[in-house]
């Protein structure tokens, strides 16, 4: 085995462990909690090291690394469930539901009608999540919480998708719990029970205000990889 196997496999049991520690301390399930491995700049080899310990659920930023590494894997053989973790352009819609599982990144009215002439096309339905921009950083992509029950509701009724959950990326320079906290809210107002929040750094925090999903990529790959130009 080589030094790069061993070190995915120590810090995927890691992360694991630290996951049902997590959980234990707020009185919830291990299994409750899924864990995205996000291999964003992250290659072919690295992604199998993982699958090979038994991770299914990963996650990436851009549609097109995305098509450069897992039709070939599930050529393969291997099976497993892909998020779209980053920004959703529209012109990208056929491919990201062709190729993904689930799509975390809904956050505007045109892209949700994509999204919908798209699935209703083809036939797939990718689980889909709303982005909320806890922070309303402008420059970080999600709808606005104070505007995020009308989304909602618009999503459901004009559009007719089905909204699975909620997920954010609260600031760097802030306190996370006050934005999972947020996060929490909305979605219970509005029916949703699947949150993804909580990365590398902040995913027992995440855990304890009710995260169902956490995606984490350094803590699994180590540093990230330069991406191609």
């Amino acid at each position: 085995m080589s030094a790069g196997e061993t070190g995915i496999a120590a810090r995927l049991a890691a992360v694991r462990a630290q996951i049902a520690q997590a959980a234990f301390a707020a009185d919830r399930k291990a299994d409750d909690v899924r864990l995205v491995a996000v291999a964003k700049t992250h290659g072919i080899a690295e992604i199998a090291e993982a699958l090979a310990c038994g991770q299914t659920d990963f996650g990436e930023n851009r549609v097109q690394e995305a098509q450069a590494k897992y039709p070939t894997l599930r050529a393969a053989g291997h099976l497993l469930s892909l998020s779209l973790i980053g920004p959703l352009q529209t012109n990208k819609v056929k491919e990201a539901i062709a190729l993904f599982d689930e799509i975390q990144t809904l956050d505007r009215p045109k892209l949700a009608a994509a999204l919908a002439a798209e699935i209703a096309r083809t036939g797939k339905a990718p689980r889909l999540w709303i982005q909320v921009n806890t922070g309303a950083e402008p420059q970080k992509a999600g709808i606005l919480p104070d505007a995020a029950d009308a989304f909602i509701a618009a999503c459901r009724t004009q559009h007719g998708l089905a909204i699975a959950g909620l997920m954010c990326i609260p600031p760097a320079d802030e306190p996370p719990a006050p934005h999972f906290a947020l996060l929490a809210a909305i979605a219970a107002r509005n029916g949703l029970h699947l949150l993804s929040m909580g990365m590398s750094s902040d995913y027992a925090t995440a855990i304890a205000l009710g995260a169902t999903h956490v995606r984490i990529g350094s803590a699994i790959f180590g540093a990230r990889a330069v991406p191609p130009v």
